[in-house]
């Protein structure tokens, strides 16, 4: 099954829940900056500019049982992430704002590199369909050093004035979740002052919200298209730092709920993270975060790895117990977990960690399942630069073998998936070292500036 456009389908649906999620506004006259939660009229500019949502429901091949399919979401070539849902969104909102106001806007967003790329391009795709211009909307990313891989080059990297107005600030300290302190904090701190001296408004847009709105629509596809048999209970398997993208799925059930009682028993989640940020699944199995609920391991000679046999829900052989098998997920202590974790513990499911080695175990069999559903993986697994979908189904795999699953109907969330030659990295000269909030704050100043 395949819905082309999926936000331009719901898009009738789209206001309705945002105002469901949103608060009531306050002035601005002590609050951040934020657009509003109005979206444009439906224009064929708007519909072409929302054509990168397309999502397909692909059945997968049986495990020991089980029934798998694939949620795909990765499917806009210029992201290949389901960050383009929220962005275009996000996008849209400050597109509203600008033709309602005529006041300026630049988006400032810290980022393992994901949302970075998605924002981009939703900014872009605004400005290549006419909803707004290249000097009323601008977006500035910040990425710790080791996302730098992931930043692909397009029109905002190769055109002057887009380049410009764009800026790629890296910031290259010890810490990648730093970047979120900095981002919020040029915004608090400057945010005012170029308001008044150039004219357009800062907005910081990592709010859980601001992803809720999109990721909604997996629910609302869910019971339009793909619908689990009644009386049957769905485990969600999703690779997460955060777990928006399955908080958003919980938020479109709930609305689906509403409307109509009695749809079946609830969705059941399924965290899948690695050894570098295992924060959620300690938080949901052991009931806090802190490492000393992860088991130790111990290094074996003659194999090489370490390995451990006290937790069947971490990996039971590592090349390296801190290893940070993609950098896309580095979010520690995400105040998303007691949320997470209550839906879980209420409606069932559970999570796992996997390693790199598991992953590399499995990838023969992980690329012949996904190639016969369409979705390819490189020969290769050294060309894999976005792991999320693999990381999924190692430990959806890895949960049926060790009995930690119960449900037969299981849908893997595909939300990132690309290798290298399936993009241009951006060049050194394409980006902005910064060290701190200063040095940030310059690059914002110029971007806004021009």
């Amino acid at each position: 099954m395949l819905l082309e456009n999926a936000l331009s389908h719901y898009y009738e649906r789209l206001g309705p829940a945002m105002r469901r999620l949103f608060p009531e506004t306050a002035d601005d006259s002590g609050s951040a900056f934020s657009p509003g939660i109005q979206l444009p009229e439906p224009t064929p500019a708007l519909r072409a500019y929302f054509a990168a949502s397309d999502l397909a429901h692909l059945p997968l091949r049986a495990h020991r049982g089980r029934n798998l399919a694939l949620l795909d979401l990765m499917r806009n070539p210029a992201t290949m992430t389901t960050k383009t849902f929220a962005s275009l969104v996000i996008v849209a909102r400050a597109v509203r704002f600008i033709q309602d106001t005529g006041e300026r806007v630049t988006i400032v967003t810290p980022s393992s590199a994901n949302k970075a790329v998605a924002l981009r391009d939703a900014v872009l795709r605004a400005i290549t369909h006419g909803l707004v211009t290249a000097q009323q909307l601008n977006v500035v990313v910040v990425v710790p050093e080791a996302a730098v891989p992931k930043m692909r080059e397009s029109e905002l990297s190769t055109d002057p004035e887009l380049r410009a107005r764009n800026p790629v600030a890296v910031y290259a300290g010890d810490e990648p979740g730093t970047v979120k302190d900095l981002a919020q904090g040029v915004v608090e701190e400057h945010g005012r002052h170029i308001r008044k001296a150039v004219g357009t408004n800062l907005w910081y847009t990592l709010q859980l919200e601001n992803y809720l709105a999109a990721d909604v629509v997996r629910a609302f596809a869910e019971a339009e298209f793909f619908a689990p048999a009644a009386g049957t209970p769905r485990l969600h398997v999703h690779a997460v730092s955060s777990a928006y993208g399955l908080l958003g799925h919980a938020r479109g059930r709930a609305l689906l709920e509403e409307e109509q009682p009695g749809r079946g028993p609830a969705p059941r989640y399924f965290l899948v993270q690695h050894l570098g940020a295992p924060d959620m699944v300690l938080s949901l199995h052991h009931g806090s975060p802190g490492p000393e609920h992860a088991p130790s391991y111990v290094y074996d000679p003659n194999s090489g790895l370490y390995g451990q046999q006290q937790d069947e829900r971490f990996p039971a052989l590592t090349h390296d117990p801190h290893e940070v098998l993609d950098s896309t997920f580095y979010t520690r202590k995400p105040v998303t977990s007691p949320r997470m974790n209550e839906i879980i513990r209420a409606q069932g499911g559970g999570g796992l960690v996997v390693s790199l080695h598991e992953c590399l175990e499995r990838y023969p069999l992980v690329r012949a399942v996904l190639g016969e559903a369409g979705v390819a993986l490189p020969a290769d697994p050294r060309a894999v630069r976005e792991w999320s979908l693999v990381m999924a189904m190692t430990g959806v795999l890895n949960a049926i073998d060790r009995g930690l699953v119960d449900e037969r109907d299981i849908l893997v969330h595909g939300s990132g998936s690309y290798a290298a030659g399936d993009y241009v990295p951006l060049s050194v000269r394409d980006m902005w070292p910064v060290e701190d909030r200063a040095s940030l704050g310059d690059v914002v100043v110029k971007a806004s500036g021009l």
